[in-house]
């Protein structure tokens, strides 16, 4: 129990950093690719940024849906990413909060903080009285838009990653095996034992 409580605060800590950094990192990233561009790119860059929330959340439900069983045969056969996507699924709880609470997160408050700032450049571009109803349409059908889309899509990529979940973490296992293979990052550390989910659910048929 106290070791779970310290694994537990550690890497709430730990993720806690990282998010602070993250977040750093996409406001300026975000804010300088803002600057000085119009009101039609900074709508492109908004959409960017909701479709990578979306991308990421469809990866962290990718990770708790799918099933460590398939990927055995390929380990056993050496195929390049199995043993990966098999601890990928092992730390389905730590790679699910990272994409979906970190980065999904992430995105959906730079993508509100962006829209702020394109419906700013909206109002600078309409700032004569005789445009200003049409600034105040503008603005109300992107922010709309923005919305309907982060919530649209992440509903479409959950559907698509439980049915999908399979190939698209093998996916994410060659990623993880060409990083670790080229550059010798670990990205994700091997965990023993299988995936308690799972373990679960076959004891519950037995």
């Amino acid at each position: 129990m106290k070791e779970l409580i310290r694994y537990s605060i550690r890497w709430s800590l730990g993720i806690a950093v990282i998010t602070f950094v993250l977040a750093a990192l996409f406001s300026i990233v975000s804010t300088v690719l803002l600057k000085g561009v119009g009101w039609a790119a900074g709508m492109m860059i908004v959409f960017v940024i909701v479709l990578i929330g979306i991308f990421f959340d469809m990866l962290g439900i990718a990770a708790t849906s799918a099933d460590e069983v398939p990927f055995h045969a390929m380990a056993s056969k050496r195929v390049s990413g199995a043993k990966h996507a098999i601890q990928i699924i092992r730390n389905a709880d730590r790679f699910s909060n990272f994409c979906n609470d970190v980065i999904g997160d992430i995105s959906g408050i730079i993508s509100g903080t962006a829209s702020a700032v394109v419906v700013v450049q909206l109002a600078v571009t309409f700032a004569d009285r005789q445009t200003s109803a049409l600034e105040f349409t503008i603005s109300i059908v992107f922010t709309s838009i923005v919305a309907a889309l982060t919530v649209g899509g992440k509903a479409f990529g959950k559907a698509f990653a439980i049915r999908f979940s399979t190939p698209i973490i093998f996916y994410v296992g060659k990623i993880f095996y060409f990083f670790e293979k080229r550059f010798n990052i670990v990205l994700m550390k091997e965990k023993k034992g299988k995936n308690h989910k799972k373990a679960s659910i076959s004891k519950k048929r037995k």
